[in-house]
């Protein structure tokens, strides 16, 4: 484990414990409230918790502020950053300040294009690219030094990860381009949601090959249907996910009122399957707007307590 970090994320995967992390979307407006209501139906479940920057470009309570909630409340947050928004100057400039609140954990995003949004005719920054903000990351922490060469003055400690879509196409760079991310500094990856588990694992199997499960914590990502509705919305309408057709008609086929516990259902088979995975290292439940569901998928999956470290 690096001793320049303070993550408790880190020390979880470092002792050989699989990790859980889940995520909160802020409010569209200021009210604390929001966040800390959904903070505190996972805490105890989870090891950290994911802030999203203005996921699918829309704007919202800035991730960093969010993030600082949740330090208030004595949670460890991990700091989700986009390079659609900010450039170098201003990445920079909010990497400080989040390191200044101690908040230990950060994810290197591209972000959703902003046609996807509420501002359609917003500017692309991208003055960096995900892979560039993790080499960023790493300089101003290991090298203590700015991009310009610069040195920081206490430079920030932050346990550095990136996304992967083991599902986008074309499937065959999806292993390199994991391996360019690893070579760019990322230390813990979360992936996109898995249902499609045979891909996953052939994927996985790729990643063994090369060794990467041996250089960088891979963490699962899974999301509970609410509704086959939801289902169908994400297999047809929601770029790079991979929904199976019997997947889709399991949803269907289940009545309308046990739709939400048949999502459920298979969020826990599948994380009971995944955990199995050789290079699997933890798990990222993602369940959008329905935090109150992840406490029992922590339990059911024999997740829970989680240990202390």
């Amino acid at each position: 484990m690096s001793e320049k970090t303070s993550s408790k994320l880190e020390r979880i995967l470092a002792s050989g414990n699989l990790a859980v992390t889940s995520e909160c979307g802020p409010p569209r407006g200021t009210d604390p409230e929001a966040i800390i209501e959904k903070a505190n139906l996972i805490k105890d479940y989870v090891d950290a918790i994911n802030i999203t920057d203005n996921q699918t470009s829309v704007t919202r309570m800035c991730s960093l502020a969010a993030c600082i909630r949740l330090k208030l409340m004595g949670l460890e947050p991990v700091l989700q950053m986009v390079t659609r928004d900010r450039n170098r100057i201003a990445l920079q400039s909010d990497i400080l300040g989040a390191a200044s609140f101690d908040i230990n954990n950060m994810l290197c995003l591209s972000g959703d294009h902003q046609s996807f949004g509420d501002c359609a005719a917003g500017q692309n920054v991208h003055d960096l690219d995900s892979m560039q903000l993790l080499q960023l990351v790493r300089k101003m922490r290991d090298e203590g030094k700015f991009l310009g060469g610069d040195e920081i003055k206490r430079p920030p400690k932050m346990f550095v990860g990136a996304a992967a879509n083991p599902f986008a196409d074309p499937f065959e760079i999806r292993v390199p381009r994991l391996a360019k991310k690893v070579a760019a500094g990322a230390e813990f990856i979360q992936t996109q949601c898995i249902y499609n588990l045979d891909k996953f694992e052939k994927w996985m199997e790729g990643v063994r090959e090369r060794g990467l499960h041996e250089k960088v914590h891979i963490l699962a990502g899974v999301t509970p249907f609410k509704s086959a509705g939801m289902a169908r919305y994400m297999k047809n309408r929601v770029p790079g996910m991979d929904v199976p057709d019997d997947v889709v008609k399991r949803m269907a086929d289940t009545p309308k009122e046990k739709q939400a516990e048949e999502g459920i259902n298979i969020c826990v088979e599948s994380i009971q399957r995944l955990k199995e995975v050789e290079g699997v290292h933890g798990f990222h439940v993602m369940a959008i707007e329905w935090e109150e569901k992840v406490p029992g998928i922590i339990e059911r999956t024999g997740l829970y307590p989680r240990p202390e470290v």
